[in-house]
């Protein structure tokens, strides 16, 4: 028995859309993609996947050092700081994100997006757009800087996650909002490594 879903009032059998949808990903350059609640246990089995992949790619050691490590701190980032609609935090879910690895243009990219409260946003979007405009020197001296005054008050780690972020990409940081309303705003950011 042939199971259908119905795209804008066009039927397709089932298999034949997800073939598609896998094509699409693969025309896009995406080598690993994952959407749904995150956890630190699934940061680990998502990690192993993501190594093994590259591996299976003949990607050189450095880059895949970098790619996982922005990765890590890219997953880190929703699971620490990430927000849920009040109906699901008031639950304690975990938290909800996409990540994305590709290879496109000779380089990596790693695409993470998830929901984060909307008053926050102009304090991370000054962040970033601080750290867009420094130099590798300067990341490094702010880098060392942050770890001898130690986390910021409302930091969940070292408040360092960006700044390393930041050193391993090789083109400035893509970034993106989208309030969608009740106090919540969708957070893209693209690294290309």
């Amino acid at each position: 028995m042939a199971t259908f879903l119905s795209v804008k009032g066009v039927k397709r059998m089932l298999a034949e859309e997800y073939f598609h949808f896998k094509q699409t990903l693969e025309n896009k350059g995406i080598l690993f993609s994952y959407c749904g609640q995150v956890s630190e246990s699934l940061l680990a089995a998502l990690g192993e996947t993501l190594r093994r992949r590259m591996a299976q790619e003949s990607t050189d050691v450095n880059t895949t050092r970098r790619v996982f490590s922005v990765f890590v701190e890219l997953v880190q980032n929703v699971i620490r700081y990430g927000a849920e609609e009040e109906a699901e935090a008031a639950q304690e879910a975990l938290h909800e994100g996409i990540v994305v690895v590709g290879h496109r243009e000779e380089r990596y990219f790693v695409v993470c997006a998830n929901l984060v409260e909307t008053r926050e946003v102009p304090r991370l979007k000054e962040r970033l757009e601080r750290l867009n405009g420094m130099n590798r020197d300067e990341l490094k001296l702010y880098y060392m800087e942050k770890l001898r005054n130690g986390p910021e008050d409302t930091s969940l780690g070292a408040t360092v996650g960006l700044i390393e972020i930041m050193r391993r990409a090789t083109l400035p940081v893509n970034f993106d909002f989208h309030d969608i309303g009740n106090g919540m705003t969708f957070f893209c950011i693209q690294v290309n490594i």
